[in-house]
């Protein structure tokens, strides 16, 4: 099935616009999700990730303290290559899973770290949602109530705009409203089409 990866920085609006995807029926694929999945109480690697960091990262009910993973992690590359050691291969076998039985006119494959893991995902197209720093940061901000300190130190561990915006074939500006998503939105999910077919 014809591919889309779906990348940006921390903030920079890839559920938004891999929502108006969905809206065209597009099968979205997102790797956030099944992280989720594998580290929510009873999930697949929460027992893996306890051995290698201690039960200090796992929640009363059971499933990954995702603020004391996200301290650790930042603040220590080799526990964050550790991390990503136990759980992009599982994640990587279930977005190959759910692409084998992916229905509609093509896939797309929300990707957050695609550049930094060395483009594992093999995709058609790269699509990245770019948006300048200051934006990105207030929108981390308002979201999520993180210090301004800490989202740049995120922003610091992940590609560069210039990195993404260099391995992008296609790109979406967001650094302007949620309504000026749609038309660029629409233009690309016409041409996909067109190359899909």
């Amino acid at each position: 099935m014809f591919t889309v990866a779906l990348t940006g920085g921390i903030g920079s609006g890839k559920s938004t616009v891999a929502d108006l995807f969905a809206g065209h029926g597009v099968t979205i694929i997102d790797a956030d999700v099944i992280s989720r999945e594998l580290t929510a109480a009873g999930g697949a690697a929460v027992d893996a990730i306890a051995a290698a960091f201690g039960y200090q990262v796992i929640a009363p009910e059971g499933g990954l303290d995702r603020d004391a993973v996200r301290r650790m992690v930042f603040t220590d590359p080799s526990k964050r290559r550790r991390l990503e050691a136990i759980l992009h291969p599982p994640i990587r076998d279930e977005v190959q899973r759910r692409r084998d039985t992916a229905k509609g006119p093509y896939c797309m494959l929300v990707i957050p770290l695609l550049i930094e893991t060395g483009r594992q995902y093999h995709a058609d197209r790269i699509l990245v949602v770019d948006v300048s720093e200051p934006i990105q940061i207030e929108r981390v901000h308002r979201r999520s109530g993180l210090g301004r300190d800490e989202i740049q130190r995120i922003i610091a561990s992940q590609a560069t705009r210039t990195e993404r915006r260099a391995a992008a074939d296609d790109l979406i500006d967001n650094d302007g409203t949620p309504s000026e998503l749609i038309p660029q939105v629409d233009a690309l999910h016409r041409r996909y089409l067109s190359l899909s077919s």
